[in-house]
């Protein structure tokens, strides 16, 4: 029993210094372990981190993407509004299609184009050579107003052909004349001498008035514009040759003619002709009705009398253009205020 007590006290030294080896390898490898977890969950939010990272950045590539969208929008937008406001523009624009004879009609327009560009109508002026196609131009359509005629004119045409014109207002007022290229006093007018007036049926009225005034013709008592008159109604020709023809071939027909004879001429085909105020051998009373029943008119379809851009085209003629004209050319017309 000794001997084994005292192998057994030899031997636990050796048993206690093996335990704690052991001891200390677990100790070791329980560290090691918790390193690696360590690591492992360092790693983990790491990966985490840098996940969130590129959402972010994803987020951030978004928003920005969203923000190119939003900037490319407000650029269509504007687009949009600039094509708007040109449209509206373009719809604001009106073209204004006038008819009239060339002299002095045309030449007047002329001087109102720049003024009612200003105000965004562009004045588009047709040039016609007779008294017809104008006003059914103007009743077809292709005409928006016309500019040569004075309101007895309008009404018997409007008579005779069922049209429905209206006058948007009194402009000028032409002088009838009497001109010649050879009489220069109608005192030493030859008997049996030529006389050519209009044929239609207010301006003859017009020229045989002018003829009584003057003393060749005698016509029915209290013959007057508004009842008319014409070579028929005649009382005394006192020998003279009376000759009818189409008011634009007057002057031609004048031109051609005898020695000595005499014709009432509208004055625009007068001014046409090369004839001047101070040309005539006589022209109306102007202290008569002849300044207002004879005045010429901007005349235009029932109902287009109110359109605006007709009206600013009225005032426009109405306020120094009849002047201005007047002083440009030396003519004599005279001016409806």
């Amino acid at each position: 029993m000794k001997k084994i007590r005292t192998f057994l006290a030899t031997l636990l030294p050796f048993v206690l210094i093996f335990s704690l080896a052991a001891c200390g390898d677990n100790v070791e490898t329980g560290g090691d372990a918790s390193q690696e977890e360590s690591l492992s969950a360092e790693g983990s939010v790491s990966a985490q981190d840098g996940e969130a990272s590129g959402q972010t950045e994803e987020a951030s590539g978004q928003t920005e993407e969203a923000s190119d969208q939003t900037e490319e929008t407000s650029g269509q937008t504007e687009e949009a509004s600039g094509q708007t406001g040109e449209a509206a523009n373009q719809a604001d624009a009106v073209t204004l299609k006038v008819g009239a004879s060339s002299t002095p009609h045309a030449e007047i327009l002329e001087i109102v184009k720049p003024l009612l560009a200003e105000q965004g109508i562009t004045l588009e002026i047709v040039i016609y050579d007779d008294y017809v196609l104008p006003n059914t131009a103007l009743q077809d359509g292709t005409l928006d107003a016309n500019y040569f005629q004075h309101r007895p004119y309008l009404n018997s045409f409007n008579e005779s052909n069922g049209t429905d014109l209206v006058s948007a207002g009194l402009i000028h007022y032409e002088p009838f004349g009497i001109y010649s290229h050879s009489v220069t006093d109608l005192k030493a007018l030859p008997q049996g001498a030529a006389i050519i007036v209009p044929d239609d049926d207010s301006n003859q009225t017009r020229a045989l008035l002018l003829l009584a005034q003057e003393g060749l013709v005698k016509l029915p008592e209290g013959a007057s514009v508004e009842e008319g008159v014409t070579i028929l109604d005649i009382v005394e020709d006192n020998g003279y040759q009376i000759q009818a023809a189409q008011a634009d071939a007057v002057p031609t027909l004048l031109k051609n003619s005898a020695e000595g004879t005499i014709a009432v001429i509208n004055y625009n085909y007068a001014l046409g002709a090369g004839f001047k105020t101070t040309d005539a051998l006589a022209i109306e009373d102007a202290s008569g009705d002849a300044a207002q029943t004879y005045a010429n008119v901007i005349a235009v379809r029932r109902g287009d009398e109110e359109k605006e851009a007709v009206k600013a085209l009225v005032k426009a003629l109405q306020e120094g253009a009849i002047d201005q004209y007047n002083q440009q050319t030396g003519a004599g017309i005279v001016a409806i205020k």
